[in-house]
Order: C-alpha cells, then structure tokens, then sequence
C-alpha cells in the first residue's frame, strides 16, 4: 500500500476537451503570426494555411499529430552525466525547483539594499544551488552589468557552469549569443543531447505571436538535438483576456502552436510546455500574482498531463521587498500547490518585485518552504509497521510511548526540526533577546554565504570557457 498522499484537482476531464476545444478554435480562426519566413514555409509544408498578414491557421489533425509524436518525458542529467530527474509521465515524478531568473538587480541579503546584477552574484546563485538540497536545477539568475553586453551571455552561463554541477536552463537574451552559449557548453563539456543537463530556454510573445528570435532559438536548439522549455507569459488583460478562462484558452493555444512548430521541424523533438500566468496592475503598471494566476498554473499542468506532456510553470517570484511577508505568501502558494498539483518544472525561484532583484535570502527562505511541503506532498504511510499494533496493544489504555521501541527508534529523525528556527519557548525566546524571525533568518543567511563551496573543476572549467570565449569574432 503506497503512502496516504494529498493531492489538488482543478479540471475534470469534461473541462479538459473544453479547453483544448477552445484553443483549438483559436488556432483554426485566429491562428497566430509567424515573423520568420522559414518558420512559415515549415508550417506551410505542414499543411497550415499561411495569410497574407502572416498568420498562421492551424488545424486540428495538425495539432493532434504533434501531440502524439512529442515525448511524453524528458531525462534530464547534472553536468557530470549522473541522472538528475525525469520531467512528465514517471513514476516519481513531483515537482522540481530551480533558482533564477534574469533578475537585473542584486539584493544584498543583510540590508536587502540592491546593486546592480553582476558576474560575481552570478556565480554566488549557482553555488548556493549546488549547497541548497531542495532545489534540482539552476536557471540564468540575473544579467549581468559589470561586463560588455555582447558577450554577457556567454560569460553568465560559463559562471553557471563552473559554479555547480546541477543542470542548468539556460536564458540567452542577445539572440546573436544564443549559438555561440550552445557551442561553448558543447565546447567544455561534450555532447549535450546524449545526456542532457543545459536546457535552452524560450518564450512566444503573447497574445498569439510566433516571433523571429524564438523560432530561430527553437531552430538552433532542435538542430543540436536538445530538449528545450518553451513558456508563455500573459497579463490578464493586457496581453490576455482579463478573465481567467480567456486567458487559459489563448496561452493553451500558444502553447500548442509551438509544440507543432516544434515536430514540424524535427518529429519527436523533445519540448517542456508550461505557461507564466500573472495579472496587470492598471494603478501601477505592474504584473500580479494572485490566486487565479496560481490557479492558471495548476491547471495548465493539468492540461499537459492531459495531453501526456512534459510541463514547466511557475515559480513565485512576485512582489517581495525581501525575505518578508509579501515573498513568503508567494513561495506558500506557489511551492505548496505546485508539489500537490501536476507541475513538473518550477525553475526560477528567488526573484523579488517581480524578478527585478535576485534575493539570497528569499531563496534560502524558500528552500526551507519548499522542503516543509514536500514533506506534506509525501503524506504518511499506513503499512502494518507504521500502524504498530503490537506497540498498542502492548500499551493499552492510558500509558504513554514515549519509551516505546518505535518511539526510540525514530524520534531523532522527525523532519520537521528548521534548520533556520530552532524550536523555542516563549520565555526562551525573551531570555535570548526577543529576537525577530527575519534577524535570525538573515544571521543564517549570511552563514551559508560565507560556506558556499565550488566545485573541484572550477578554475578548469572557467580557463577552458575564457579560451572558447575570445575565439569568437568581437561582434559574435
């Protein structure tokens, strides 16, 4: 008998065919605009029909052959070429979390004053992600701005490489770096699609918009042979319909355009689906999470489970000013529905006003909310030796186990003991000086910060990455 486990549900099957009707009208009369003649002339060949605005009507048989040639999982690999986890139809598959994204700002996680991103937060990120158990991956945490912009990218990723062995995925955002990121990776550290741990990352411009730097990225990608993310992001009314359901059906719809442009250039290339729900502050012309857009999340994992797809969602950066009240809210809700939903790939954690500012202490923070849920997500087992029959009944009536053999042999490894906040009376808590939660948050910050490790290969890997750098031409 497996373990009593909670789960969340958000769409019956009937709702499922609704949905997927829905998009599929969106694609059929609507269609989307393709920007890049290449891609147009591969869904032409496809048998979509191509209008002379650039739109790009695609039809349900088209769609329903993409659904069946993708791979219904990914295996992704560390660096090392040891198997990290499988995203999409697998027997433990649960959610996986990741550290980012392209954040332009640094918090420090004393002050939380912020400074601009540079290459040295960079690599703080990829090692806090190798030090940190509950995350699985790192994503490009921020973009840095103490080095020239034509080569950023490169040297961004060459950070992350050196910096962990965890897998990455990898965000380019000069479109001319994005070939150049994939040969240094090929470069340093062989083929990349026998066992796959940099997974490119890339994103359709909603609502309805195939651009030119993303076909080209999923061209480049798909020609190497990589899996890839492909991510939508929508405002509710702004770049979606302002109603939830709206907003379901048109992102569904992009991401279903782009899993066919993805068999379309390649039959069975493998493609993670998930979208970036958020509202629009119309007061402050800022993006809003809330708890339809974490409903949207959830249900869009559904909607790739129901299609046997690999999903990528959400991961709760949001409004934060720090470690506080406000990213708290965030990480519960997000964290804790996803691990009980069907969201395969949460990847970047730790961003706050909205992924503007990289926040140490926001991640470290999370990394304990994420192992409380897991905990939670696991449920409880209720076996014949969990259950202990003979321990009550040797009990009986009125005693106590806190002596009892089960006891003894198990109290030392209850998990619930926070390795932030020790566990603490009140008149304990007043003896040692009333201190706030977030002061003892921060003094364990700053420990972990100041312990971080790198890995052996390091310097190697950094000389090796800095050689294929200055080959390339200045302008790459």
């Amino acid at each position: 008998m497996g373990n009593i486990r909670p789960f969340i549900t958000c769409l019956t099957k009937d709702q499922c065919i609704q949905v997927h009707a829905d998009s599929l009208k969106i694609l059929s009369d609507t269609g989307i605009r393709v920007d890049l003649d290449a891609a147009r002339t591969l869904f032409s060949k496809g048998d979509c029909r191509i209008l002379p605005d650039n739109r790009v009507l695609i039809s349900e048989e088209r769609v329903r052959w993409a659904i069946e040639k993708a791979p219904a999982s990914v295996d992704i690999y560390d660096r090392t070429g040891n198997s990290a986890f499988t995203v999409g139809r697998h027997p433990d598959n649960q959610t996986r979390f990741g550290i980012g994204v392209t954040n332009l700002y640094y918090q420090d996680p004393e002050t939380d004053a912020v400074t601009p991103f540079s290459l040295d937060h960079v690599a703080t990120a990829a090692r806090l992600s190798g030090t940190l158990t509950q995350f699985d991956m790192l994503a490009t945490p921020g973009i840095a701005q103490d080095i020239s912009q034509k080569t950023a990218d490169l040297h961004v990723t060459l950070q992350m490489l050196a910096n962990t062995v965890k897998p990455l995925v990898v965000l380019v955002s000069k479109h001319h770096c994005f070939g150049p990121v994939l040969d240094m990776l090929a470069h340093i550290n062989g083929q990349l699609a026998d066992q796959p741990f940099a997974i490119p990352y890339v994103n359709p411009v909603s609502p309805l918009v195939l651009n030119d730097e993303t076909s080209e990225k999923m061209m480049m990608a798909i020609d190497r042979d990589l899996p890839l993310i492909y991510n939508n992001y929508g405002m509710s009314g702004a770049t979606t319909p302002i109603t939830p359901g709206g907003t379901f059906a048109l992102l569904n719809a992009e991401l279903l355009a782009g899993l066919v442009f993805s068999q379309l250039v390649k039959e069975g290339t493998p493609i993670i689906l998930g979208s970036l729900p958020a509202g629009f502050d119309m007061r402050s012309t800022m993006s809003l999470y809330t708890p339809h857009t974490m409903l949207l999340n959830l249900s869009c994992a559904e909607m790739m489970a129901h299609y046997g797809l690999p999903h990528s969602g959400t991961s709760g950066s949001g409004p934060g000013r720090g470690p506080d009240l406000l990213a708290a809210g965030g990480f519960w809700m997000n964290h804790f529905s996803s691990l009980l939903g069907k969201v395969g790939l949460a990847p970047f954690v730790g961003g706050n006003f909205d992924s503007m500012a990289f926040s140490p202490a926001a991640v470290i923070y999370a990394d304990e909310v994420i192992r409380l849920s897991r905990i939670f997500s696991g449920g409880f087992a209720l076996d014949d030796a969990s259950v202990a029959h003979d321990e009550i009944d040797t009990i009986g009536p009125g005693g106590n186990y806190l002596m009892s053999d089960l006891t003894c042999e198990l109290f030392r490894q209850l998990p619930y003991d926070s390795p932030i906040w020790p566990s603490m009376t009140l008149d304990q808590w007043q003896a040692a000086g009333s201190v706030p939660a977030d002061t003892v948050l921060r003094k364990h910050v700053l420990n972990v910060l100041d312990n971080l490790d790198r890995p052996a290969d390091h310097d190697d890997l950094m000389d090796r990455g800095r050689s294929f750098i200055d080959t390339l031409p200045q302008g790459i």
